[in-house]
């Protein structure tokens, strides 16, 4: 008789930036397959999801993959459910309309890797400044590039639990880091980003490390952090048409307001209109272009018209189910039937 260790996942009810909360199940002779996963429950009082007098929420399985770093162990990305089985009101996954898994999903997820000690992104003294922008991204040699066995270990994890890791860099400033995962499903590109941060911060408990997620953790002239949101769905990847593309971007230009309020807190100190970003208050796209809000990458033109768009916007603080759940929304909305008949 084995014993399986199943770390149950889910998402906090702090506003307006949850946070990630985990739990060990230990099940008897698991068969490691999702549908064998139980229901679980837990104390949503202590999470900002339910009241002391009625406290116990509902833990619905919907992803698994083995526990690189465990004996016998699962990751299990988890739903939040009321007691009566209905989506809890922090459950955003619950919000996606891509029952059809139509829409692809490539996050580029950002992020500062914090000195626990200091406070401070690594390669920052304290009480000063490293050099300025330029040198870090991409870079390689102990002068410039800071953290990289912690971003090896990471990568090695999420390889070996499974999920669709498709690269690393470092990014512009000093401490910060990229990873980029690709998933053919909306809910699954959200479940993938949130087990990969899920294994990110457990990483830096060995580390005496924290991850800063805010979009603007350095002021002055540094470069923020996002959560680029690649997407398609048949339309794009097929269509062939420039019209096309132009009329489903146009479909986010009156709903600018509902993508940034979904898209991150603070995320107004990183959209300026410089380093590489449109501003908050404005919306734009076009080919090639990483000012835009909306991005047309070069390759899709160069392939006649297929391929997918680039969302800059998301901070990299986001929940990719929200912003998941606005763009395909929003692209649905996009009139184009009759151009593609």
């Amino acid at each position: 008789m084995s014993k399986a260790k199943l770390e149950y996942i889910w998402l906090d009810g702090y506003k307006p930036t949850a946070n990630l909360r985990s739990k060990t199940k230990i099940e008897e002779d698991f068969s490691g397959k999702l549908e064998d996963c139980p229901i679980w429950s837990f104390d949503g009082s202590s999470t900002k999801q339910a009241e002391g007098g009625s406290s116990d929420c509902l833990l619905k399985p919907v992803a698994i993959y083995p526990d690189p770093t465990r004996r016998n162990g699962y990751l299990v990305m988890t739903e939040v459910l009321n007691a009566d089985g209905t989506p809890h009101e922090s459950n955003a996954r619950a919000t996606i309309d891509d029952n059809d898994n139509d829409f692809w999903f490539g996050f580029e997820q950002e992020y500062f890797i914090m000195d626990k000690n200091t406070q401070l992104p690594l390669g920052f003294p304290v009480g000063g400044y490293p050099g300025p922008q330029g040198m870090y991204y991409c870079s390689v040699g102990g002068r410039n590039t800071h953290g990289r066995s912690f971003v090896e270990e990471h990568a090695d994890l999420c390889i070996d639990a499974g999920l669709n890791f498709e690269g690393i860099n470092q990014e512009v400033a000093s401490g910060q880091w990229e990873f980029q995962l690709f998933a053919k499903g909306a809910k699954k590109a959200g479940d993938e980003i949130w087990i990969a941060r899920y294994l990110l911060d457990r990483l830096t408990e060995k580390y005496g490390y924290y991850i800063e997620y805010h979009p603007k953790p350095i002021k002055g002239d540094w470069n923020g952090s996002g959560m680029h949101a690649n997407f398609s769905n048949s339309v794009l990847r097929t269509c062939g048409s420039k019209e096309i593309y132009e009329t489903i971007c146009e479909a986010f230009r009156p709903v600018t307001k509902e993508h940034i309020s979904v898209y991150g807190e603070f995320n107004d100190q990183r959209l300026t209109g410089e380093h590489e970003t449109q501003s908050i208050n404005e919306f734009s796209y076009g080919v090639s272009d990483r000012g835009a809000s909306i991005r047309i990458p070069i390759i899709t033109v160069e392939n006649g018209w297929k391929g997918w768009l680039e969302d800059r916007r998301p901070a990299s603080n986001g929940d990719p189910y929200k912003i998941a759940a606005r763009i395909v929304k929003t692209v649905k909305t996009a009139d184009v039937e009759a151009m593609l008949a």
